[in-house]
């Protein structure tokens, strides 16, 4: 919602610098007759134009400021409903995670057998792929499904059953009620 109206504000500035610059470009080239003002003012779009250009198109995103390498995720932490740690799993190095309940017959990577939550936790519920440099959360047709909350955002949501979707340090993953905490 916050970026909306600034999008909104964002445009509307636009907008009042475009009829501020048309009316100065027809003020000074066809009601003026002073030719250093429109030497002025020809420069003086030049140069303003030019750096617009260059700031939309000239740097690239390595040298932008606000390219930021993101973190890289090395851990999964088990949160409480307080939002307190209970458990971590540190997963730097792995590339396919296992995420529901241990069994006799089942190892799972990320066990959330002894949770509060467990009986509404499927056997195989969820895995966490990675693949190109990124974490993936995929549900594997749970019974009670996988939910994430982004950062940043208030509401977490439901993940469709037949997209993977990319996961970033500071998200929550929702298995059933069970929350984890990507860092």
């Amino acid at each position: 919602m916050l970026s909306e109206k600034k999008s909104v504000w964002v445009t509307v500035v636009n907008v009042l610098i475009a009829l501020v610059s048309a009316f100065t470009l027809v003020y000074t080239y066809i009601w003026n007759t002073n030719v250093a003002l429109r030497l002025f003012v020809a420069v003086f779009f030049i140069i303003g134009l030019t750096g617009m250009a260059w700031r939309k198109y000239g740097r690239t995103a390595a040298s932008a400021p606000e390219a930021k390498k993101e973190a890289a995720i090395t851990k999964l932490a088990l949160l409480g409903d307080d939002g307190e740690r209970i458990k971590e799993w540190y997963i730097h190095g792995e590339t396919s995670l296992l995420i529901g309940r241990s069994s006799s017959d089942l190892e799972v990577q990320i066990d959330l057998s002894g949770t509060e939550y467990a009986a509404l936790v499927s056997k195989q519920h969820a895995v966490l792929n990675y693949a190109s440099g990124n974490w993936y959360i995929e549900d594997l047709d749970s019974s009670n499904g996988v939910g994430i909350k982004k950062r940043g955002e208030s509401s977490k949501r439901l993940l469709n059953g037949d997209e993977p979707e990319q996961v970033h340090s500071g998200d929550t993953i929702y298995i059933a009620n069970t929350r984890l905490l990507v860092k």
